[in-house]
């Protein structure tokens, strides 16, 4: 969590609460501008905290903080002495967290390769067979291939997907994550597997700040490969990363 970035938004929410009283209302009607903005305000501030895996907080005391400061009341923590227990504190959380995602994942793909009709292949990757493809396979990392794909997070949540999209997705094998790299070799065109991701073979710890998807998550992907292009396609941007 960026500090600076967050303690502007904290003081702004202050202004607004200081001008209500030191009585908190979380029933307040949202009938003028500044109700709007002050309660836009907290959204903002709770899910920047969210995003940094913070999920409890107490009011009494985060308010009383608000008010010492605005007031220019004696604070009881410096704000240097602040810094340090929030950036020690959020660590703490990111690295559970991101310990959690990892075991959760192993737990999940252990239990996965148990049911029926579930192979595992290279580095850990686990695959099922909806239908087989007859046409021909990406062999070279430099192809392109053209799929239809959904991608959830192991409980079932939603995260990415092509279907809805006006095209299929097109995308060179050397700019996606291992597991589809794994994937996509075994497939034919025509075929249509669900891949399950293990970690190390999806974004591992370097995922997109603020995303759905959490460092060290496992992952799956129901992927419909439509068609083979040998070689780079001339048409796809150059140096972007698609998966």
């Amino acid at each position: 969590m960026k500090i600076k970035i967050l303690l502007p938004l904290f003081f702004a929410f202050a202004i607004m609460l200081s001008s209500c009283g030191e009585k908190i209302d979380t029933n307040a009607k949202l009938d003028t501008k500044i109700d709007s903005l002050s309660y836009s305000l907290g959204v903002s501030v709770a899910g920047s905290l969210q995003q940094s895996y913070l999920e409890e907080v107490n009011y009494n005391a985060f308010f009383k903080g608000l008010k010492d400061k605005f007031d220019d009341s004696d604070i009881e923590i410096s704000i240097e002495d602040g810094h340090k227990l929030i950036q020690a504190y959020i660590s703490a959380l990111r690295i559970e967290r991101i310990s959690s995602n990892l075991r959760e994942g192993k737990s999940f793909l252990i239990e996965n390769q148990k049911k029926e009709g579930v192979i595992t292949a290279q580095g850990g990757l686990q695959y099922e067979i909806i239908n087989e493809g007859m046409g021909k396979s990406p062999d070279s990392s430099a192809d392109t291939v053209i799929v239809q794909y959904t991608g959830t997070l192991i409980d079932g949540t939603v995260f990415d997907s092509s279907v809805e999209k006006p095209e299929p997705f097109k995308t060179a094998l050397n700019r996606v994550i291992p597991g589809w790299k794994v994937g996509l070799k075994l497939m034919k065109e025509g075929a249509k597997y669900k891949f399950y991701i293990p970690s190390e073979l999806g974004y591992g710890a370097n995922v997109r700040p603020g995303g759905i998807i959490e460092p060290n998550m496992a992952l799956i992907f129901e992927i419909e490969l439509l068609q083979v292009i040998e070689g780079p396609d001339q048409s796809l941007p150059l140096g972007v990363s698609e998966f």
